[in-house]
């Protein structure tokens, strides 16, 4: 027989069923962990990107100077957003694009606050010096004093009547104007009638929604009703709720901001709570969200939030710091816009857009 060639190296071993089960175990732990590490570095990227990166979720159009206070803002029938500035007295326009293009009013301490779209399709907005302002989509502006002196009106909103429904602050009231400039006044019957009304919407029920707040004086905190026609309803909350913006859901109900918390109250005026993760939480306004969402501001914190209609909240830091964001409402883009009216000296006041989680 031929001699085999002779051979050098590794001679194999046979494998038992128990060392192949222990290499299968950590294999599979090793797979395990693998996964695990890549999954959390996806996730930190994804996160970095979605906050961070360029065309990310939050874009800012800083205003030009600083000081101006941009308040409130809605969506215009020219499919731009319109805004006001408080301290800067004017009108401010933003398209979808980030172009902005301001308005001076007639008067230096006009300080606007309020704003919204009419049904004749200009703006109309309120004036903390008394008046109601109307402005076209070319910029002519048109001023209406109140009868009552010294009022503040703050929110304003357009209402199923055709006509442009507002909250008075220190008078108590509620005021509506046509669009031809003629103005009614409601008071409210809260008891002492020194409370403060300050939110204001159109409600699903074809009634106008309003909040109203003690300020201090002794009174109870409400949720207001009133008809076209005027006639008022008041819905009691608990001491010290302070609520304020106000705005219908995507649920039928209608839904505010408090002290700490986000309320919801029904047409037939079942009020439930929702209180947020963070105590004294200053919350400035709320709208309905482009998602069915109801999405707020939260000054102090630097955040906005979102809100389902089952109450779950989540909460967003924006990137900028010292931010204080205020204003919010849904573009004509279907993505959130809000206002940042700044604090402390490294800040500026700016409008800022949030493409909301999905878009």
């Amino acid at each position: 027989m031929p001699e085999q060639p002779h051979q050098e190296g590794w001679s194999p071993q046979p494998r038992t069923l128990a060392s192949t089960q222990a290499q299968r175990r950590r294999l599979t732990r090793l797979t395990v962990i693998g996964g695990i590490v890549i999954l959390t570095l996806i996730g930190g990227l994804t996160w970095f990107l979605f906050h961070h990166a360029p065309g990310g979720p939050f874009t800012a159009f800083p205003l030009p100077g600083s000081g101006s206070a941009p308040q409130t803002l809605t969506t215009g029938p020219d499919g731009n957003l319109w805004f006001t500035e408080f301290y800067g007295n004017k009108i401010g326009r933003i398209t979808t694009r980030g172009t902005i293009t301001a308005f001076p009013l007639l008067k230096d301490s006009s300080n606007p606050w309020g704003i919204t779209t009419g049904p004749d399709g200009n703006l109309w907005f309120t004036e903390d010096y008394n008046k109601i302002g109307r402005i076209t989509t070319h910029g002519t502006i048109t001023e209406f004093p109140l009868p009552t002196p010294s009022n503040k009106p703050t929110q304003i909103i357009a209402g199923p009547d055709n006509n442009i429904w507002f909250a008075e602050s220190f008078g108590n009231k509620i005021g509506r104007i046509t669009t031809s400039g003629i103005i009614t006044e409601f008071s409210v019957p809260t008891a002492g009638g020194a409370g403060t009304t300050y939110g204001i919407t159109a409600g699903p029920d074809g009634n106008i929604w309003f909040t109203e707040t003690g300020s201090g004086f002794g009174n109870s905190d409400d949720i207001g009703r009133i008809s076209p026609a005027g006639s008022m309803t008041e819905f009691r909350m608990p001491p010290g709720s302070n609520p304020g913006s106000i705005v219908t859901g995507s649920d039928g109900t209608l839904w505010f901001i408090e002290s700490g918390k986000i309320g919801r109250i029904t047409t037939s005026g079942t009020i439930t709570e929702f209180p947020l993760t963070r105590t004294g939480s200053t919350l400035t306004q709320i709208t309905a969200g482009p998602d069915g969402n109801l999405w707020f501001t939260e000054f102090e914190s630097n955040k906005i939030g979102r809100i389902t209609t089952s109450g779950i909240i989540t909460e967003f830091s924006i990137p900028t710091a010292n931010g204080a964001p205020d204003g919010i409402t849904t573009g004509p883009d279907g993505h959130l816009w809000f206002t940042e009216s700044g604090k402390g000296s490294e800040s500026s006041d700016q409008i800022e857009r949030f493409s909301t989680p999905g878009k």
